[in-house]
């Protein structure tokens, strides 16, 4: 394995000092984390997209003037009632939403789940091959270690 040097060529890691493989290790690990930060919140995204969808399920079948209590936020819920299934508030972010019809809505959660699983994909490519190189330097690194410490 060969990681960029300073001018942009290959420089093999065999050939690096134990400090520059402790560095590319940090920095792999740091990496390494940062990505599985993002899959989580990916997936956390994904999730709250999939409730929303089955919401918007669940309110298609309700009658006009059904009672029920609609969410503020997490924890705070109002009475209500059903006014029009067919149109939906859908938050597009940053504190925005579009009045879509429930077929619209239903297009937008699918569309953006879609995404989200896309990216998640791609996401898990690139952590996989983080952590690889992640290991390989810290098997390296342990390798050195043991050499240095070995008496002559």
């Amino acid at each position: 394995m060969a990681l960029r040097g300073a001018a942009g060529s290959p420089v093999p890691v065999e050939k690096m000092s134990l400090e520059q493989l402790k560095v590319i290790k940090e920095q792999s690990d740091l990496e390494v984390n940062l990505l599985q930060d993002s899959l989580n919140k990916i997936r956390t995204a994904a999730t709250r997209l999939e409730i929303a969808s089955n919401a918007l399920q669940d309110l298609s079948l309700r009658p006009q003037g059904k009672k029920m209590l609609v969410p503020l936020t997490a924890s705070l819920y109002v009475p209500g009632t059903l006014d029009d299934a067919n149109k939906v508030l859908v938050d597009v972010g940053t504190g925005y939403f579009i009045e879509k019809t429930m077929a619209e809505g239903k297009d937008y959660c699918e569309r953006k789940i879609n995404l989200l699983k896309s990216n998640y994909d791609e996401l898990v490519e690139v952590a996989s091959k983080k952590k690889a190189v992640a290991d390989e330097v810290g098997a390296l690194l342990q390798a050195r270690f043991r050499q240095a410490s070995t008496p002559p």
